[in-house]
């Protein structure tokens, strides 16, 4: 797996946030992608896992992918989400993610797939702490028409793109909730 971090930090303990790193992976069905994207956050690991879990948050709204995003409900450790992106006008995502404490874990599934233009998409994020950072991990398999296309498009559009683009935005968004509580 590649590391987002170097093995030895900083004596603070701090680290920058690193570089999003994807890498491709084999689809665990027999059509589709997949993906791993791993890069750090800036911030302890509980203050990115409160910010990875606050599945109301109007936050999300800053992020310039993300047109619209509304919590539907949360039953334990379920939460269903609904999110509109700008590249999809019109199109409601209803993800259901699956949260996991101890392992600082979550698992979702895409509910409505063929509603979306997917076949199916689901994945995990694993949160660690690396120092007084975190590493996020992030898995995913998806399938759609065009999957090709969007995940070897290396331009703006393409898959390489949208994730960098929500994992930057990411690492100054935790930051900023931080500096707001503080």
């Amino acid at each position: 797996m590649p590391s987002a971090a170097p093995a030895s930090g900083p004596a603070d303990g701090a680290y920058p946030d690193s570089e999003p790193v994807i890498v491709t992976l084999k689809p665990k069905q027999a059509d589709g992608r997949g993906y791993r994207l791993v890069y750090t956050v800036n911030a302890p690991l509980g203050a990115t896992w409160d910010f990875k879990t606050d599945f109301a948050s109007k936050v999300l709204l800053s992020n310039k992918l993300i047109k619209a995003h509304r919590l539907v409900s949360r039953d334990g450790d379920e939460a269903v989400t609904e999110t509109v992106y700008y590249n999809k006008p019109g199109l409601v995502f209803r993800w259901k993610t699956t949260v996991f404490p101890e392992q600082h874990l979550l698992e979702y599934v895409l509910l409505n797939p063929q509603e979306c233009g997917q076949e199916f998409h689901f994945g995990t994020i694993k949160l660690e702490a690396v120092a007084a950072a975190t590493r996020v991990t992030q898995e995913a398999w998806f399938d759609f028409f065009g999957v090709s296309l969007w995940v070897n498009n290396p331009f703006r559009g393409g898959m390489s793109h949208f994730l960098k683009t929500t994992a930057r935005w990411e690492q100054q968004a935790v930051l900023k909730g931080r500096k707001g509580s503080g």
